[in-house]
């Protein structure tokens, strides 16, 4: 068996569904399905059940998905190793402006335990660019919030928070339990700067068109509130600063936690890194 086959039938294992396995693989669809059939081949058992109702694993299929991915996560951390033996492993790491975060916090010391001879270069950003620097090359992950334009990106969600708008303590809406975004529809907002992704823009806009003061970071964005009385948008598990209170917003989508690179790329350290932080997030 070769590491690329496991490869290929984890993800239609995982997918169970040759067209989205596909996708995830960068790959069309029919050397796919002629490397699964030759895998089972090999194999000398059916691993797949393919019917008009989808695709599921046979009990052959369950041991070798748990063989298969522990197989590959050691061929990665081989891989790592040996280019950190060799003073040629680092990685560069995107944080959206929230390296504060317990799950990026726990990321961090797990990372750390598996690959202590990794350099990882940390990147923080501001909110002008949700996938911090992705697209102009300067990093290799970013772990970051979702929506963005996601061209040209692998993206994996491994979290989502609710999220409220942050008012002043005195501001009148700030005695209500909970809000609508029509609640907040006459009031002025935050803007990113001009060239910022639209669609990230307007999900922090509640999907509308906004005035209000133009802010780059978390900060000014609180501090906008403080002063003008603006609308904030902030997590609810987030203790806002004195003179601020979070209120929260039960029409708006949660805010996705993510971690995404450049489409494509095979870099076994990314690949581990997003293993350990589906883990490090879930706990």
């Amino acid at each position: 068996m070769e590491l690329r086959t496991l490869r290929y039938f984890v993800a239609v294992a995982e997918e169970l569904h040759f067209g989205r396995a596909a996708t995830r693989l960068h790959m069309s669809q029919p050397p796919l399905s002629r490397a699964i059939k030759q895998l089972e081949i090999e194999v000398g058992a059916t691993l797949l059940d393919r019917s008009s109702a989808g695709v599921t694993l046979t009990p052959v299929g369950a041991v070798l998905l748990d063989e298969a991915r522990a197989l590959l996560e050691q061929a990665d951390r081989v891989h790592v190793r040996v280019a950190a033996a060799a003073g040629a492993a680092t990685l560069t790491v995107g944080i959206l402006g929230d390296s504060t975060d317990p799950g990026a916090t726990r990321l961090a010391s797990a990372y750390r335990r598996r690959h202590p001879r990794v350099e990882v270069r940390i990147r923080e950003t501001d909110l002008t660019d949700p996938t911090c620097g992705l697209h102009a090359g300067l990093v290799d992950i970013a772990l970051t919030r979702a929506p963005f334009d996601e061209t040209g990106l692998t993206v994996h969600e491994l979290r989502a928070d609710p999220v409220g708008a942050l008012l002043r303590t005195d501001d009148p809406l700030a005695r209500r339990d909970s809000l609508k975004l029509s609640d907040l529809a006459d009031r002025r907002w935050f803007l990113f700067p001009e060239g910022t992704d639209p669609i990230w823009q307007s999900y922090w806009n509640g999907g509308e068109s906004r005035e209000g003061p133009v802010v780059r970071a978390v900060q000014e964005c609180r501090q906008a509130v403080l002063w003008n009385g603006t609308v904030g948008m902030t997590l609810l598990d987030h203790e806002p600063a004195e003179g601020l209170t979070v209120v929260p917003l039960i029409d708006m989508q949660p805010s996705r936690v993510v971690a995404a690179w450049n489409e494509g790329d095979t870099n076994p350290q990314i690949r581990s890194f997003v293993q350990i932080a589906v883990a490090a997030y879930r706990d």
